[in-house]
């Protein structure tokens, strides 16, 4: 890859030649890939990208660790719209605020991204088969992404995934094994597994090329809003790695000047799971926590990523943001019925932060916001039930119909 220079050791600095199974420093510090951008910037421009056809996270290329000959995978990953949404701006007292709908993605949710990178690199590598640990999101991506490509998943889940994400797993033909425990728990059998078996390495705090995947929401993003930069980009934190993947696409932008400044970042976790908001509010270094939340896809008590992740926060002078379960449940609520997003738990929690940041003082109406949705909320139906309530279940007949609507005050108008 004449664009990618090596992997670099966040912690200790030590370098690794880019090969398609790279993973982490012998130090135990998570890699990150660095890029030649004085050749980069010789081969994309604004222009060249305008031109371009390709709608999807592979229209970034020469800023993506692929060799040249190395074709986009099957699935449709990225482009997924950035909508401005100027009712809900003005209801929470702010300039402007966007939503980018990542639940748009093949198999709903922004971890395709990763995915899809993670199937072009065991290509690279030859593997015919991939593994992972997940919550639920990165496992039905890598199961929807590989079996697209023709290959073989072992997915590694903690029993309480929501039934949805299982159903895709199993949809997409993916052994599954289901742990009775923790996310670390679950985390630590993958990877005796993967190392007993060989099987190509899809968990994102190992394998350094996912990040590079997940930063392609951010080139999206400031290419969505003709390269003008928001002041804020909210989004849900878990593991680490998506906050990290953002804030390195950004960075890349800034590097070959395709913007002249770099947003605030805003990390929002679940207050029932927040061991790395925890740990930049108290300036200490991070500990374990509980996983103690209904949004699942971040109930990351033992974040894997979490070096690359509190650079990011620190880096861009981010704000964080905790929110509790009924804050995500309202903020699930806010976006269905202003902005007509469907967005599950886990993936409302960085606008349930927006909220709670503007009911605060913290950020208003001088400020332009992006709010990424990481993922649909058809992965956990029963949750946004139980916040939304049953419908109104009656018989064929009119006078019931009527009955109902006076017992719950619904008044109507006539067209």
């Amino acid at each position: 890859m004449r664009h990618v220079t090596y992997g670099k050791c966040v912690r200790c600095g030590r370098t690794y030649e880019a090969v398609p199974d790279l993973t982490v420093c012998e130090c135990g510090g998570i890699l990150d890939i660095t890029y030649d951008y004085d050749y980069i910037k010789s081969r994309l421009t604004k222009k060249t990208l305008a031109n371009r056809a390709e709608r999807s996270m592979w229209r970034y290329r020469e800023l993506l660790p692929i060799e040249e000959d190395t074709a986009p995978t099957p699935l449709r990953v990225g482009w997924s719209p950035l909508y401005e949404e100027p009712r809900l701006a003005e209801r929470l007292g702010l300039g402007r605020l966007f939503v980018k709908d990542d639940g748009q993605n093949p198999t709903a949710s922004l971890k395709d991204r990763a995915s899809a990178m993670a199937v072009a690199k065991a290509r690279e590598a030859g593997a015919k088969v991939i593994a992972c640990s997940s919550t639920g999101n990165a496992a039905s991506s890598l199961a929807g992404n590989a079996a697209a490509a023709g290959l073989s998943t072992y997915i590694f889940v903690p029993s309480r995934a929501p039934k949805g994400k299982v159903a895709q797993l199993m949809t997409f033909g993916a052994t599954v094994i289901s742990v009775q425990g923790s996310y670390e728990e679950t985390f630590e059998l993958s990877k005796a597994a993967i190392g007993r078996w060989g099987w190509y390495n899809r968990n994102a705090a190992i394998n350094p090329y996912l990040s590079e995947g997940k930063k392609t929401v951010a080139l999206e993003i400031m290419e969505q809003l003709n390269w003008e930069v928001p002041d804020y980009i909210a989004i849900s934190v878990g593991d680490g790695c998506t906050i990290a993947g953002l804030w390195k696409g950004l960075k890349d932008l800034y590097a070959i000047g395709f913007i002249s400044r770099l947003p605030r970042l805003i990390s929002a976790q679940a207050a029932g799971c927040c061991p790395l908001n925890r740990a930049i509010e108290t300036d200490t270094p991070w500990e374990p926590m509980e996983e103690n939340t209904l949004a699942d896809s971040i109930a990351v008590g033992v974040p894997r990523n979490a070096d690359k992740a509190l650079m990011a926060i620190r880096e861009s002078n981010g704000l964080t943001v905790n929110v509790t379960d009924q804050e995500i449940m309202d903020a699930q609520q806010l976006l269905g019925r202003t902005c007509g997003v469907f967005g599950e738990p886990a993936g409302v929690t960085g606008t349930a932060g927006v909220k709670k940041l503007c009911e605060a003082g913290k950020i208003g109406k001088n400020d332009t916001i992006v709010s990424v949705v990481t993922g649909n909320g058809l992965k956990d139906v029963a949750n946004a039930i139980a916040a939304c309530g049953e419908p109104i279940t009656i018989p064929g007949d009119m006078d019931r119909l009527l009955a109902a609507f006076a017992e719950k005050g619904i008044r109507t108008d006539k067209v």
